[in-house]
């Protein structure tokens, strides 16, 4: 159920997208709509996975690469209407490439992402790559950043219905933006203690690998 949650929101990150370059007022804030749906079904499948005890090794690498697809998807979209600059996606998806490279490395230790056996080899390191709080921090920064975006598409098109001042206020321009930059500073936060847990494994010989792989997890 929560990987069919996952493919389900990659799914309608396409259609968003499509409404995104229709250029009518209608079509983008119905864009607008299923941004938020998309970003709704990223808690959920965690939710659900954890509810019904369905979390997997296969789970986990698949939200993530879910989490990938519709970060760097985004930030290319709104690069390419002009919202944003083309560094944006470069950065993230220059980081998601290194971080999930790294990630890959630890799983062949047997450590995953998050969870019992997370990677992590430190509290701060933990706390900022595998906690709730983080993780769910990180994730309305998305929600924020994203939907601020995909709202000015909606005023480009024609306005935003009941709301349009919104995206006139300075305050929340201010805060809109901030949304956007705060969030490229999270995803470059979040990246680099995964480069710290990893680095270890880079000396490793393919019989460390196995070794560790077959140990049980410790507590963190």
């Amino acid at each position: 159920m929560a990987n069919a949650i996952t493919a389900g929101r990659v799914a309608l990150l396409f259609v968003a997208i499509g409404l995104l370059y229709s250029q009518q007022r209608w079509l983008s804030f119905l864009a607008w709509l299923v941004l938020f749906v998309v970003f709704l079904g990223d808690a959920l499948d965690g939710i659900v996975a954890r509810r019904r005890g369905q979390s997997t090794v296969f789970g986990a690498v698949f939200d993530i690469a879910g989490d990938r697809v519709v970060e760097n998807a985004l930030w290319i979209v709104f690069a390419d209407l002009g919202l944003i600059g083309v560094w944006a996606p470069l950065l993230v998806m220059t980081r998601g490439f290194l971080v999930d490279g790294l990630r890959s490395v630890a799983l062949q230790a047997g450590r995953t992402p998050f969870g019992e056996r997370t990677m992590a080899r430190t509290r701060l390191t933990r706390f900022l790559t595998a906690s709730r709080a983080m993780r769910a921090l990180y994730g309305v920064a998305k929600l924020v950043a994203f939907l601020f975006l995909g709202g000015l598409i909606v005023e480009q098109s024609g306005g935003f219905p009941g709301a349009g001042w919104l995206f006139h206020w300075p305050v929340s321009l201010a805060l809109g933006w901030a949304s956007v930059y705060g969030t490229l500073a999270l995803t470059v936060v979040r990246g680099l203690p995964v480069i710290v847990d990893a680095w270890p494994y880079l000396g490793w010989s393919a019989e460390d690998f196995q070794r560790a792989s077959s140990e049980e997890p410790t507590a963190g």
